[in-house]
């Protein structure tokens, strides 16, 4: 689907702010209420716009350790096969087949190194899994929701 300007910015804004009403979308995109009720309504048909949720810290609901962990999986594992066994974990909060030397990427978060060391051990020890390699984040540094590019001053 080829979205308009009128669609990236409203797009922009839902990600800002996902609770935002349609008065408020249309007060920054130069429509009305109802003029972005529909778009957004299409948007969602069409499956750009899958759903609206709510971003929560970590650090500040207990899960202060976190790490990203790459698999290194036996030869002819599937994604599938992964995605299937880490779904289990809910301390995988993403999960990602990828280009290099390990075959997919984890991003982990726990409520403590001792925490994150039960889970390390659990998903190593599942059968498709060869060995892992991982790395612990110290502090974040930026973290956003990534956006299609849009320029902000278009009208």
């Amino acid at each position: 689907m080829t979205l308009d300007a009128l669609d990236e910015r409203i797009i922009r804004v839902l990600m800002a702010d996902g609770r935002a009403s349609y008065g408020a979308i249309g007060a920054k995109v130069s429509l009305s209420a109802p003029a972005v009720k529909r778009r957004v309504d299409r948007l969602r048909a069409r499956g750009v716009v899958t759903g609206f949720t709510v971003r929560v810290e970590p650090a500040e609901i207990g899960w202060s350790t976190e790490a990203y962990v790459e698999l290194f999986c036996n030869p002819r594992t599937s994604g599938d096969a992964i995605a299937r066994r880490i779904q289990t974990y809910p301390e995988v909060v993403e999960a990602f087949m990828v280009t290099g030397d390990a075959d997919a990427l984890l991003h982990v978060f726990a409520g403590s190194m001792q925490h994150f060391e039960r889970v390390l051990t659990a998903i190593s020890a599942e059968p498709f899994v060869a060995r892992t390699r991982s790395v612990l984040v110290l502090s974040p540094l930026l973290r956003r929701v990534q956006a299609p590019r849009i320029d902000e001053d278009a009208p």
